[in-house]
């Protein structure tokens, strides 16, 4: 059954114009041709990704956080309740007024104390600054030399000038050492994000992210098995010229250096949209939706490589709209660049709790306060 269903999905009318299959694809008279078995080199590859990750992030990530001024905020740990730890884990992180009266009920806490240790216990699970600024020069360390290695392998290909120079001989196009290498480590980054996935920061477009990895990875798989790989190196090439700049942006904004942080997000907003927004869209999408139908009749593979490119597109699309927005933000009320992914929160209620030890102290000192100002004691009592 498995091999029919094998034989069935790689069906050489699923994956090639009429006339042509995988007997194209094979090597002779010294001519190589990528091969769908060649894309298992990729697994080891991500696993050496995650074991040079941990490497690069305690021995130059963290001393670089430190040079840079890097530094995490202290949170208060929330006190160990058994009947909270349950509802945070079992039911929501975000109890509604309703839940927090039950909850006081339940614990014996006032509603002060139960909305505290929520918001403690929150910032428990929020990751820090020196891990963000690890995972982002990790990203930006890649994705400059990912780009500076696939310029170095297109600068003298014809098909980086000329697009349509890309589909000349296909599908019988012989593979050169520097493509199988730019694939092999793009798919085996991208690969080695997947399986970091949890571990890593999770923000607001974590599953967009999750969408972007597995397009990625089954577009870069796709290409190479019917040697689409010059329209792959290129498409590759593309999106590794501007997300250095949003990492490096990244960096700055840990590390407090605002004026670089803005500006080099500026610099990574048009260079995004200028290429996913124009370059990608009515440049390479064109080159492998309209102009292929001039050589050979549509097929599957022509539809479903397309179809993965249209999925990156909305999903450039998606953050386009969010750069735009934070970009306007700056350029018209000059407000610090941020990122709109990250959960707000993390801020407001850090400075709560920066208020309230604030106010403990000051009671210690002062009395009690209200309205900022101390109330004296003038020995008159309340009666409740």
């Amino acid at each position: 059954m498995l091999l029919g269903l094998r034989d069935w999905f790689w069906q050489e009318r699923l994956w090639f114009p009429k006339g042509l299959g995988w007997a194209d694809l094979e090597d002779r008279d010294g001519r190589v041709y990528a091969k769908a078995g060649d894309l298992w080199v990729a697994l080891p590859i991500a696993l050496a990704f995650l074991i040079i990750r941990q490497i690069f992030e305690r021995t130059v990530a963290t001393p670089l956080a430190s040079l840079l001024g890097v530094k995490d905020t202290v949170r208060l740990k929330a006190p160990h309740n058994p009947r909270l730890e349950s509802y945070f884990c079992n039911i929501t992180k975000n109890p509604t007024q309703t839940s927090v009266a039950s909850l006081c009920k339940q614990t014996g806490l006032s509603e002060r104390q139960v909305q505290r240790w929520f918001r403690r216990r929150r910032n428990q699970d929020r990751p820090s600054l020196l891990k963000k600024f690890r995972e982002a020069s990790w990203r930006f360390t890649f994705y400059l030399l990912a780009f500076i290695a696939g310029l170095a392998a297109l600068i003298d290909k014809p098909w980086l000038y000329d697009l349509q120079e890309m589909w000349q001989g296909f599908p019988v196009l012989t593979l050169l050492p520097s493509q199988y290498w730019y694939y092999m480590i793009e798919l085996g980054f991208y690969s080695s994000l997947l399986f970091s996935v949890a571990s890593d920061v999770k923000r607001k477009d974590f599953k967009e992210q999750i969408v972007h990895h597995v397009a990625t990875i089954l577009l870069i798989s796709f290409s190479w098995c019917v040697n689409y790989i010059r329209a792959g190196t290129l498409i590759m090439l593309l999106h590794d010229s501007s997300d250095y700049f949003l990492e490096s942006a990244k960096m700055f904004n840990y590390a407090g250096w605002r004026n670089a942080c803005n500006y080099i997000f500026i610099v990574f907003a048009a260079i995004f949209i200028i290429t996913r927004l124009v370059v990608f869209p009515f440049r390479i999408i064109y080159c492998t939706w309209v102009y292929p139908v001039t050589i050979y009749e549509p097929f599957f593979g022509y539809y479903f490589f397309n179809g993965l490119l249209m999925v990156l597109q909305c999903l450039h699309i998606f953050w386009a709209v969010l750069i735009i927005r934070i970009a306007v933000r700056f350029l018209t009320n000059n407000e610090k660049v941020d990122d709109e992914r990250s959960d707000k929160d993390e801020t407001d209620e850090s400075g709560d709790e920066e208020d309230e030890e604030g106010v403990k102290k000051d009671t210690k000192k002062n009395g009690p306060v209200q309205n900022g100002h101390t109330v004296h004691n003038n020995n008159h009592s309340k009666t409740e």
